[in-house]
């Protein structure tokens, strides 16, 4: 009976640290111009789910540590960034070609046609075009504030976000412990770190993070970043601002408790 318990005792510390050493497995692929099929150098792709990137060599090639249903997220300058999922498929049968498409042929036609006024102004109201969309300005406040639709909150939606960065803060880090999370392995990774510097559109940081621009740029405006360095900082030091801003709203959040 001992030398059965011993057994099965000898078993289940085998299997719990052979769990611990298991690995997701490295996915391999070849990213191509889509025009052209020519291989792709330099793309970079960054793992939304574990937060880990890599770049394509001078073959377009490339290896990442994935899993099923995993994330991959590409970019690359002049091209249109693509999001794609890892299957049991790319598992099985090994390395598969991702195409990306520049950004001249993925862009669609924009056609413009000015307005023609009459000159009469019951006429010509009609004939304006109206937008949805609504900036609000506030005398005082250098800049304006998108407030979406017009919608009985709108106005409101775009003062609470100015005179409560507390509760703008609150909204954006409390409710994404997840995201926020990730941002430490970002600083970590040297790939990501380099794309980022690299960087200038937020992209990858907004799909990472899942933020829109604009609550980027919110964040750092409640966090006291001047608006010269909210316009011209590369994607890498807009990381380690809002790092750094959420590092701080964790340690007031600690002492109000």
């Amino acid at each position: 009976m001992k030398k059965t318990l011993y057994l099965l005792l000898l078993l289940l510390i085998a299997n719990t640290a052979w769990s611990q050493d298991e690995v997701d497995p490295i996915i391999d692929g070849k990213v191509i111009n889509a025009a052209n099929d020519k291989p792709l150098q330099n793309v970079h792709i960054v793992n939304l789910n574990k937060v880990l990137g890599t770049v394509t060599d001078e073959k377009g090639d490339f290896n990442l540590s994935a899993k099923v249903n995993d994330t991959l997220y590409f970019s690359y300058l002049g091209f249109k960034s693509i999001r794609v999922r890892v299957t049991n498929d790319w598992l099985k049968y090994g390395k598969i070609r991702i195409k990306m498409t520049e950004l001249s042929i993925a862009l669609e036609e924009v056609v413009i046609r000015p307005v023609q006024l009459t000159g009469y102004v019951e006429v010509d109201a009609k004939i304006i075009p109206i937008y949805d969309n609504y900036r609000y300005r506030i005398a005082g406040v250098g800049t304006g504030y998108e407030g979406g639709n017009t919608k009985p909150g709108a106005v409101s939606k775009v003062l609470s976000a100015i005179f409560n960065p507390a509760d703008f803060l609150y909204n954006v880090f409390g409710k994404r412990p997840k995201q926020m999370r990730k941002l430490r392995k970002m600083k970590e990774d040297d790939e990501i770190r380099n794309l980022l510097q690299s960087k200038f559109d937020r992209e990858t940081l907004m799909m990472v993070l899942q933020l829109e621009r604009v609550d980027i740029d919110e964040i750092l405006n409640n966090c006291s970043y001047s608006k010269d360095f909210i316009r011209t900082a590369n994607d890498l030091q807009i990381l380690d601002a809002i790092s750094e801003c959420y590092e701080e709203y964790k340690v007031l959040n600690r002492d109000r408790g």
